[in-house]
């Protein structure tokens, strides 16, 4: 996968020597209080970008995992992921985690519109949607700023760390992004 840039900021592929940065910020209590993966060690970083992410997209059930880096100081400031739905090929989930630090600054959103881009111009999916804590406030600004819309709101469907919470879900189409 080659690398996505726009003005700012470069998406590329993680890669094991970003454990350390990823670990910094993955593992405060005010990034994963809305993950289910929260790391405990190094280790856990090593063993999620070796065992659990793909270095290739269009794989059934997999999620592919980008670095944000600011362009100017290749500073890593979060990661980005597309997860491609094995019971669907033409839609996809996304995630994203920016570090407490990089956060309201225009990076999240930056980062998206690139994500966006990539999804819908270069792997032609139909449909992208991301699951979303009610109680997390920055990231429903988010969803709302990207145009996303929100389609469902379950309750107590998720299980995380030992409760049931609510997850809310929202979603663009290819031809609503086209048309922003």
């Amino acid at each position: 996968m080659d690398i996505i840039s726009s003005e700012r900021l470069e998406l590329r592929l993680i890669e094991i020597d970003d454990k350390y940065d990823i670990f910094s910020y993955r593992s405060e209590p005010e990034i994963y209080r809305y993950q289910s993966w929260k790391p405990v060690s190094v280790e856990d970083v090593h063993e999620f970008i070796t065992n659990r992410i793909v270095r290739e997209p269009n794989i059934p059930g997999t999620w592919l995992q980008l670095a944000i880096i600011i362009k100017g100081t290749k500073e890593l400031i979060g990661d980005t992921g597309i997860h491609f739905i094995r019971s669907d090929p033409n839609q996809v989930e996304i995630g994203i985690t920016i570090k407490k630090q990089r956060q309201g600054m225009g990076y999240a959103a930056e980062t998206l519109t690139l994500v966006f881009d990539y999804i819908f111009l270069k792997l032609m999916k139909h449909r992208i949607i991301a699951s979303v804590d009610p109680n997390n406030q920055a990231s429903i600004k988010l969803m709302e700023k990207m145009n996303m819309r929100k389609e469902a709101h379950f309750v107590k469907s998720v299980y995380i760390d030992s409760k049931w919470v609510d997850d809310i879900v929202y979603a663009i189409l290819e031809e609503e992004w086209k048309n922003n």
